[in-house]
């Protein structure tokens, strides 16, 4: 009897402690994310502060909504960012990860850290990319194939004031996609605990 009720002890503990190392997990995730958005808005700011200012005008005109591939179905809105399943926010920040560990080096501007927005970038995934193994999502991230580039005139040698508007929409494309990684793990993250308040 008494080893009838270790056991059963063991397994409750078992259970019990699986959404705290989730949640560690989680965390560590969202710590990492909230640093690259950091990087980000940082980079960008700078680089548009040494814009002349008739260039941060024109540059000022793009349009982010041209970031997304079109090949990642994101969430439209809020609401639908709310609706979507754990795992679904998983695969979808891993895709962006993807798209940018390849579209990271096309940012020309000599004063971008690369190799180290590469490494966070690298270390992220392999974060996310536990969290969908946890998640039983393992045989559904291999089989989708990594994102093609936000824009189409990345494999153009651009010069002078081209390579600057590049720079800057780049610039503004992975500051606004790591946003969207992060609320997206932030969320994620909520849902293991029942009694939170997800509401964005």
């Amino acid at each position: 009897m008494n080893r009838i009720v270790l056991l059963l002890s063991m397994l409750c503990m078992s259970v019990s402690t699986q959404p705290v190392i989730d949640q560690r997990r989680f965390s560590i995730a969202v710590s990492k994310v909230q640093h690259l958005h950091l990087l980000a808005q940082k980079y960008f700011s700078d680089f548009e502060n040494s814009l002349q200012t008739e260039d941060q005008r024109q540059f000022n005109k793009f349009h982010q909504d041209f970031c997304n591939p079109d090949n990642i179905i994101i969430p439209d809105n809020k609401h639908e960012t709310q609706r979507s399943s754990v795992l679904n926010l998983l695969l979808i920040s891993k895709r962006l990860v993807d798209s940018w560990e390849f579209s990271i080096h096309f940012i020309t501007w000599n004063l971008f850290p690369r190799n180290q927005v590469l490494h966070r970038l690298s270390d992220l995934k392999k974060g996310i990319q536990m969290l969908i193994e946890a998640s039983d999502g393992a045989e559904m991230s291999d089989s989708i194939t990594l994102p093609v580039t936000p824009f189409g005139n990345f494999y153009e040698n651009l010069g002078g004031n081209e390579s600057q508007k590049r720079n800057y929409e780049l610039l503004a494309c992975f500051k606004k996609d790591m946003h969207k990684v992060e609320t997206y793990l932030t969320v994620a993250k909520c849902r293991l605990s029942p009694e939170a308040n997800c509401t964005l």
